[in-house]
């Protein structure tokens, strides 16, 4: 993913550009009363104890209900890995099944499903080989090793919570440093961390010096050893090495989205944070290809009204803070640079905040100038607010053609679009005419790279570079494949622009990517739905997950009232009824009261349960609200059905059927 990483560094995204908490307030009208107890749940951003807290409490929950537990954790783990459990892997289908719906049905996407296991040659032509790393520092003593920026980032972060006596300056200057993190060298970030006196967290002994250290895990491939490598660290790169058959499955057409699902891998210096930082990771990405000289979009009326938080650049640089606006506003003056792109923040938008993410904690934050690659047009980042901040867990970047162009020139097979006119056009064409004597000569066994580059050169770019070399006789040229500035001389190429008539125009097609870190976006989504209540006694607090009926692991649970052979047999049924309309559910004729068995399934987050206390009629309860209504046994599983496919609504279903009280229907 190159949107983001779902582990990667922002100092990385520039390179490749995929590149306060939660504040108790009034119940908004709008807001349910479930709602409302899940915001008193969450903590205040200044208490950093309550954080912590309710962090534990959420990660607790989830490792004992077994949504995921630590990877080999008979043997104590493997740091940043993890296994979902079932009702994880149910929450993670869920999600993913929705994805697909959203985005691959709803824009006729071709899906496609690509090796983990990657070539070289692939990586080194996207540049992965080359810039895909962070910077790392040892223990002298010990050998054990750390991401450098993190270490800064945590003294200073401790100093400004914790240090009283701090001066006014002082503060400044660590805040600036936070603020610059991202662009630091290894000897700026070297010199900072042996300023400061930072030392390994464990031992307290000295650092080494910064180095880079590549985060794909390196294999090769057949038993030779002699085809070199990796585990793929995102799932785009498949894509892109299939545009040309892509292109022609879908009759020659622009535009047109591919999709991918698939795990990938980071092998992260120090991983923690749980499931947000991981070695092994799913992401959902699409590969959205246009006409670089129309991104427009037909259906982007449907999402230009939709407001929502937006951090543009110009408003981080002033210190501000992100502000609703108008999604049609931001295209219209500029803040997001075209329609296909909003097209997708307004859907990526949509998706999460049905998923049950909320939207007064979800914003879109543009990179700044400093995080996006020269090539890239414009870059957001739907950001999640949990208790470890905001998170970054969606990309959507406007990454122009890089990705073509760079797999066309070490490829050498053209991954290039064609436009057919109905009658000839005279165009200007520019030729690019390399002389390959005076390339040999200077640039040797990188001759053919060189003249790659230079023959792949956009209109602009070239006629920057005549103008240079007519006025100063040679200019600076950055070849992407050497990874290098070269220097090109003015007899070593001619650029010049011809009269030609054409039957077609051929180009280079440019690519919006939405990029999903779905571990990321379900941990989110674990925080935001998690909440406590009382007991019936007020004796204890009752854990529940708020999961919407679209992503709970089980739709409804099913109990008799009492252990009745008669009352079983009823239970057996709807059970059978559930299975063929395809309901996933959970039967419970264990003798604990029925106010436990609730509990129980709040706080796997089944938002409806079925208690069989007749043969004839079932009361169907709500998770949130606790309500019940009186349902015949022959229509309960069609109401089911309706809500949890989203069909009707419990408020329809309330309005249909009438109320029933228990007075011993919780705990």
């Amino acid at each position: 993913m190159r949107f983001f990483r779902t582990v990667i560094s922002p100092s990385n995204l520039r390179v490749l550009s995929r590149c306060r908490l939660f504040n108790a307030s009034s119940p908004k009208p709008q807001e349910s009363a479930a709602t409302h107890v899940l915001r008193r749940n969450v903590p205040s951003m200044n208490v950093a104890v309550n954080r912590e807290a309710f962090r534990q409490a959420v990660a607790n929950t989830l490792e004992r209900r077994l949504f995921y537990i630590p990877s080999f954790k008979i043997y104590r783990g493997v740091a940043g890995l993890y296994d979902y459990g079932p009702p994880g892997c149910a929450v993670k289908a869920n999600v993913l099944a929705f994805w697909r719906q959203h985005f691959v049905l709803e824009e006729n996407m071709l899906e496609v499903d690509c090796p983990c296991v990657t070539p070289e040659v692939v990586l080194k032509a996207s540049g992965h080989v080359d810039k895909f790393t962070d910077l790392m520092v040892k223990d002298e003593k010990t050998g054990t090793c750390y991401r450098a920026d993190h270490l800064l980032k945590d003294f200073c972060n401790e100093k400004l919570q914790n240090d009283l006596s701090m001066t006014a300056d002082k503060a400044a200057e660590l805040r600036h440093v936070l603020a610059v993190l991202d662009d630091l060298s290894a000897e700026e970030l070297g010199a900072r961390i042996k300023e400061y006196g930072i030392t390994a967290p464990e031992t307290k002994s000295p650092l080494s010096d910064p180095y880079p250290f590549n985060l794909m895990f390196q294999t090769s491939i057949g038993p030779s050893g002699l085809i070199p490598g990796y585990m793929r660290p995102e799932t785009a790169q498949g894509i892109f090495v299939n545009f040309k058959d892509l292109y022609y499955y879908n009759g020659s057409k622009l535009p047109f989205g591919a999709a991918q699902i698939g795990q990938a891998f980071r092998n992260e210096i120090s991983p923690r944070q749980g499931l947000l930082r991981v070695r092994e990771f799913t992401l959902a990405e699409i590969e959205h290809f246009v006409d670089p000289e129309d991104k427009s979009h037909p259906k982007y009326s449907e999402v230009a009204d939709l407001e929502f938080l937006m951090f543009p650049r110009e408003e981080q640089t002033s210190g501000q803070s992100a502000s609703t606006i108008q999604l049609g506003e931001a295209v219209s003056t500029g803040i997001v640079n075209n329609e296909t792109l909003a097209y997708f923040i307004g859907r990526v938008y949509l998706f999460l905040t049905s998923l049950g993410i909320d939207k007064d904690r979800l914003r879109f934050r543009q990179h700044l100038a400093n995080e996006m690659a020269h090539y890239a047009a414009d870059c957001w980042d739907a950001e999640i607010e949990c208790s470890y901040g905001w998170i970054e867990c969606v990309g959507i970047a406007d990454r122009s053609a890089y990705d073509l162009r760079a797999h066309s020139e070490k490829s050498g097979v053209d991954l290039v679009a064609h436009e057919k006119f109905s009658e000839p056009r005279e165009v200007e064409k520019l030729v690019i005419a390399t002389v390959k004597k005076e390339l040999g000569l200077a640039f040797r066994g990188n001759q053919k790279m060189v003249v790659e580059a230079l023959e792949a050169m956009d209109e602009k770019e070239a006629l920057e570079m005549k103008a240079t070399l007519e006025s100063k006789g040679e200019a600076e040229f950055y070849v992407c494949l050497l990874g290098k500035n070269v220097t090109i001389k003015k007899n070593m190429v001619t650029i010049s622009k011809e009269k030609k008539k054409e039957h077609q125009r051929v180009f280079t097609p440019s690519v919006i990517e939405p990029s999903f870190g779905i571990g990321r976006i379900i941990y989110c989504l674990f925080e935001h739905c998690f909440y406590t209540r009382p007991s019936k006694a007020g004796d204890e607090q009752l854990n529940v997950f708020a999961f919407p009926p679209l992503v709970a692991p089980i739709k409804c649970s099913v109990f008799p009232l009492i252990q009745d052979k008669k009352y079983d047999a009823v239970a057996k049924l709807i059970s059978k009824s559930l299975t063929v309309a395809g309901i996933s559910h959970k039967i419970d004729i264990s003798g604990a009261t029925i106010g436990k068995r609730y509990a129980r399934t709040d706080e796997l987050g089944i938002p409806f349960a079925i208690t069989v206390d007749s043969t004839s009629s079932v009361t169907l309860r709500e998770r949130d609200s606790k309500d019940q209504i009186r349902i015949n046994v022959e229509e309960v599983v069609s109401v089911v059905k309706d809500i949890t496919d989203g069909q009707s609504s419990w408020a329809d279903a309330k309005g249909r059927f009438p109320a029933h009280s228990s007075v011993s229907a919780d705990a």
